[in-house]
């Protein structure tokens, strides 16, 4: 039914090597170049990311605050509705 697509054409003089990805290193160069260049690449993003979190979490803090702020009761509010309980005698 015809050639497949990978079977098209033959090249000849070529020579294609291959390394199976189950036999290469993958921590290789990990502890030598990795992450040495961490504290580098994190301090050239350091603008782009910091002042969105910084914004983000001014927001919530205060978001917060005046969340807690408004659940908070007003004592004044209730000191003519609640008589003042009467005293026990000493025993």
């Amino acid at each position: 039914m015809g050639r497949h697509f990978g079977d098209l054409a033959v090249i000849r003089g070529i020579i294609y090597y291959k390394l199976s990805p189950h036999e290469q290193k993958p921590f290789a160069t990990a502890f030598s170049r990795g992450i040495p260049n961490f504290l580098p690449r994190t301090l050239d993003t350091l603008y782009t990311w910091l002042p969105p979190f910084a914004f983000g979490y001014a927001v919530y803090a205060i978001v917060e605050s005046a969340y807690k702020t408004s659940k908070k009761k007003d004592a004044r509010i209730y000191e003519t509705e609640v008589p003042n309980p009467p005293k026990c005698p000493p025993k």
